[in-house]
């Protein structure tokens, strides 16, 4: 049993392990399982819900879904996991408190996934990783993530870490993860860039948008850039509506992954190994 709240409580081997398993099950293999998997979706959740619900459907396991304001209780999460746990094999949880996840998985009753956090979110960049991974070494990449401090730039940061990924960070000063690699000058940034990636603005629009990702930056990029924005992206904001017509966009293509490797996630959470020999 395992669990995914964080990457950085993980190690590569478990990254390769989940990659490995996501090859089997994009090409149709095993393992399988029986049981369920209860989800915590709210009802904005678009991508993420639908290869959760559609890979656990695949696995074997019976979805059953909960507005993630179920959570939002006087009972003990602890209590909570330990009576699912009856009924349930594995845990998908997405809520804005990362310490809702932490607490249900500190029952050790079952495991818990991360479908993300204001914190983090660990499975949206583990397979554009594994989209990467696909058609390029990761190692020698240069990473670009163009956007302030959030969720995604967070839980890149984390992949970062385990998989020693050479990232940086462009945004304003002042807005970059505390302890990024960080610089405020785009124009530069682009031009020895492999793959780059883009968060929201959210609320820093107005500091972010001399920050926006163009057709014209994007040609001055190295041969063979990929442009990865994480979505809902908007045109015109973090990405010009040009950078999407760009044959550096990958950003469809790339999210395809995401269902083997939300398969692959699941059964790593449940105890299942493939061996890539």
């Amino acid at each position: 049993m395992r669990n995914l709240i964080r990457l950085d409580d993980w190690t590569a081997a478990d990254v390769e392990q989940v990659f490995d398993l996501a090859d089997a099950y994009g090409a149709g293999a095993e393992p399988s399982f029986t049981g369920s998997a209860v989800m915590f979706f709210p009802s904005t959740s678009l991508r993420t819900r639908v290869s959760f619900e559609r890979g656990a459907a695949l696995l074997g396991l019976q979805p059953i879904v909960f507005p993630s304001e179920t959570l939002d209780k006087p009972e003990a999460l602890t209590d909570v996991a330990s009576y699912l746990a009856s009924w349930a094999d594995v845990l998908v949880v997405r809520h804005p408190k990362i310490e809702v996840l932490e607490e249900l998985a500190s029952a050790g009753a079952l495991p818990v996934v991360n479908a993300m956090t204001s914190a983090n979110h660990p499975c949206e960049v583990l397979s554009d990783l594994y989209a990467l991974r696909r058609q390029r070494e990761l190692s020698g990449l240069r990473f670009l993530f163009v956007g302030g401090d959030g969720n995604i730039a967070r839980a890149w940061q984390e992949a970062a870490r385990v998989l020693d990924l050479d990232l940086v960070q462009c945004c304003p000063e002042g807005l970059a993860v505390p302890g990024a690699k960080w610089t405020g000058d785009l124009a530069s940034a682009v031009r020895v860039a492999d793959v780059i990636l883009t968060d929201g603005f959210g609320v820093h629009g107005d500091l972010l948008q001399p920050f926006q990702i163009t057709a014209a930056l994007l040609d001055s990029a190295p041969a063979g850039v990929q442009l990865n924005p994480c979505p809902p992206f908007a045109r015109g904001r973090e990405v010009s509506a040009d950078a999407i017509e760009h044959p550096a966009f990958v950003g469809h293509a790339f999210k395809s992954a995401l269902l083997p490797v939300q398969q692959a996630v699941l059964a790593f959470a449940l105890g299942a190994a493939h061996d890539s020999a």
